[in-house]
């Protein structure tokens, strides 16, 4: 369900005041952040945030593109290797003929 248009987007306050900050001195260093909830404003397009996935925190660089989503959607929290065990179609044969 997408949220309400009277509420407008959200986004944690220490994390807007981040970006803020490093765009008024023109620096561009990596922002750790554990929101995967905050949505992506344009003052964070140019940066590099890295959002913790719950086991490391994955970089993500903001593109025009990303506007409007949430940072979340861009860190996995899940990882998939794959189906465990033997290839599929394969058979198994037994050494002595049975």
């Amino acid at each position: 369900m997408a949220r309400s248009l009277k509420k407008g987007p959200f986004a944690d306050r220490h994390l807007l005041d981040k970006v803020r900050a490093m765009n008024r001195q023109g620096e561009k260093k990596i922002i750790r952040t554990w929101s995967r909830r905050s949505t992506i404003f344009p003052d964070m397009v140019g940066h590099t945030i890295a959002v913790y996935d719950g086991r490391k925190h994955v970089p993500v660089y903001v593109t025009e593109n990303m506007v409007g989503h949430k940072l979340g959607e861009f860190a996995p929290t899940r990882s998939y290797r794959g189906m465990r065990g033997g290839r599929a179609g394969e058979r198994v044969t037994r050494v002595g003929g049975r």
